[in-house]
């Protein structure tokens, strides 16, 4: 196995904000058991794993410490700043357990921007067990939802829990049962909850457990915000075409920002910044 692991933040100019993300760029991928072993020694919620292009293609992985992941945002996004460092501008076709999803990426006033589009997004109203299910682990009332954004189950590479909350406070004050909703989420195949709160037609304040993945909460979760993204548009709450901002971690005092650009059809786009965390470290076995 030989291949190089990088560090970085997703979603910030800032180390200390962001979603942490490791991302092994390698030869070949390694197997099941050496992915897992490095995302946990990584320990951050994802790890992405970039095999070596193959008719301008590139098979991803992701892992956090406790289980593969279907589709991960964030680390989408530091794999493609990592990329652009490395291989310079243009778009990455990246081949996912899901599909393939093609990431822009380009260099702006120094900093390297990337830009993912999801796989085609889908979305169902959310059976009343489980949202009753739900909002009993996070210890929120019925009556505190938003009627505006129905409770929803969303994709856009991962199924995720879509609560619209009407109150900025009860979005701040997010503590919830870990061991009763990570069975929840293990029992529908869910990758996060995505907690919702709207400011204005186009600016959300999010939060995203993650339990399924031995973590609390994500501080930035780019697959979460793709599917919000088909959610909206394809039940008709948005009119598309369409440009939101996302804020994610200001609870945990880790800001990030995700900018969403919903289009008529097809896949979300989701585009944000990546910063170095440490220098890579090379693997050689």
């Amino acid at each position: 196995m030989t291949g190089t692991l990088y560090r970085l933040s997703s979603f910030t100019h800032d180390p200390k904000g962001g979603n942490p993300a490791g991302v092994w760029i390698g030869e070949t991928l390694p197997d099941v058991a050496t992915m897992r072993s490095i995302a946990t020694e990584v320990g951050y919620s994802e790890t992405a794993f970039l095999g070596p292009v193959h008719a301008g293609v590139r098979t991803v992985r992701y892992y956090s410490p406790e289980a593969e992941v279907s589709f991960c945002g964030h680390a989408t996004i530091a794999a493609g700043v990592v990329l652009g460092q490395l291989d310079g501008a243009g778009t990455y076709r990246l081949s996912t357990a899901v599909g393939e999803v093609p990431v822009a990426v380009e260099q702006i006033d120094g900093d390297w921007h990337a830009s993912l589009v999801s796989v085609a997004p889908e979305h169902r109203t959310a059976d009343p067990a489980l949202v009753e299910a739900g909002l009993a682990s996070l210890g929120w009332q019925a009556d505190e939802l938003d009627p505006n954004l129905p409770p929803a189950v969303a994709y856009a590479g991962a199924w995720h829990l879509v609560l619209a909350t009407a109150s900025k406070a009860r979005l701040d004050a997010l503590s919830y049962d870990f061991a009763s909703l990570k069975a929840l989420m293990l029992r529908e195949n869910l990758t996060t909850l995505q907690l919702v709160w709207q400011e204005s037609s186009t600016r959300f304040h999010v939060r995203d457990p993650f339990p399924v993945g031995g973590v609390v909460e994500d501080p930035a979760t780019g697959a979460a915000a793709a599917a919000l993204g088909g959610y909206l548009r394809d039940a008709g709450l948005i009119e598309a075409p369409a440009q939101l901002t996302l804020l994610q971690g200001e609870g945990m005092g880790r800001p990030s920002r995700l900018e969403v650009t919903i289009p008529a059809s097809g896949g979300i786009v989701v585009s944000g910044t990546a910063v170095s965390l440490q220098a890579p470290v090379d693997y050689r076995s």
